[in-house]
């Protein structure tokens, strides 16, 4: 892409009126540092994309504009023409653009960003190369070359507890597997392309949002590469809360969490916003109305 355009960051559009959220993994109870990683279905890698009408175009204007700042590392290597390969025969009606690296006509055709890492020797997985669109508070030309431990270092027992435990997941991957799992936090604002956290009092949008990477790994059958994508989807908050069941599971998720993920997440500094998104779910009902099974505070 052109290396010299200047970054943007597109507005995202809006989820569309009244979307159930596709994830909520907060249901499934408080968020910690194990990978968590199911087994699911091939056909359900990349399809189908919740998020293609709320942000691919934004995603697309980003890689078309300021490709140089995020997309790196080896864009034109095996591994990334093999992932393009294997993505045209599954996505058959994708839309893989007509320029570009070959990593970033894969990352054209989907809403989720793609990261390839190699072992340069048995169990020494590195970032190679990656389009990332949509970062949670970082930036792919930072981490480019890096190993699971560096990579995992600022997560609370990131490096050397997680970063084993997933190495030997990559080192067990066998192609023609996927598996999945989700991650979550709170933002402010609904903006995707967040290479750093959003700050109260820095104007633009203060609203609460739930922000879900839904993340996979497939190891590739030739080079041995491991695809790691990562989906985000951000969904306004207070509507969720309405719900007495998906309130009392957020309640429980977001305070059952261990101090130092807390500490990680930067959720201390959102606690009097969310204590007050839910005093104002338990008054109002849908619709707006007060709702009779609970007692106003």
């Amino acid at each position: 892409m052109r290396s010299g355009a200047v970054p943007v960051s597109p507005e995202p559009a809006p989820a569309p009126p009244g979307r159930s959220p596709p994830y909520l993994p907060f249901c499934d109870g408080p968020p910690d540092t194990r990978p968590r990683l199911k087994p699911i279905p091939v056909a359900r890698w990349l399809s189908p994309d919740t998020e293609a009408q709320t942000w691919l175009p934004a995603k697309r204007a980003l890689i078309r504009q300021s490709g140089h700042e995020v997309a790196a590392g080896e864009l034109d290597g095996p591994e990334a023409r093999e992932l393009l390969a294997l993505m045209r025969a599954e996505l058959p009606e994708g839309d893989f653009g007509a320029m570009g690296s070959h990593l970033e006509r894969a990352a054209w055709a989907v809403s989720d960003d793609l990261c390839l890492l190699r072992a340069r020797r048995p169990g020494d997985w590195r970032l190679i190369a990656g389009v990332l669109c949509a970062p949670t508070y970082w930036t792919i030309r930072e981490r480019i070359g890096m190993d699971l431990g560096a990579l995992h270092g600022p997560v609370p027992d990131g490096d050397p507890g997680l970063a084993q435990r997933i190495g030997r997941v990559f080192s067990g991957l066998r192609p023609g597997r996927v598996l999945e799992r989700f991650n979550w936090t709170v933002q402010l604002g609904g903006a995707h392309h967040t290479p750093e956290r959003p700050v109260a009092g820095h104007g633009g949008d203060e609203a609460l949002y739930l922000r879900v990477e839904r993340q996979t790994l497939r190891a590739l059958p030739v080079t041995g590469a491991v695809v790691f994508t990562i989906r985000i989807c951000l969904d306004p908050l207070p509507p969720l809360l309405v719900s007495s069941g998906l309130r009392e599971k957020f309640e429980d998720a977001w305070l059952g969490a261990s101090r130092p993920l807390r500490a990680y997440k930067a959720w201390p500094e959102l606690e009097g916003r969310i204590a007050q998104a839910c005093r104002d779910a338990q008054r109002t009902g849908p619709g707006g109305l007060i709702d009779l099974g609970t007692k106003p505070n």
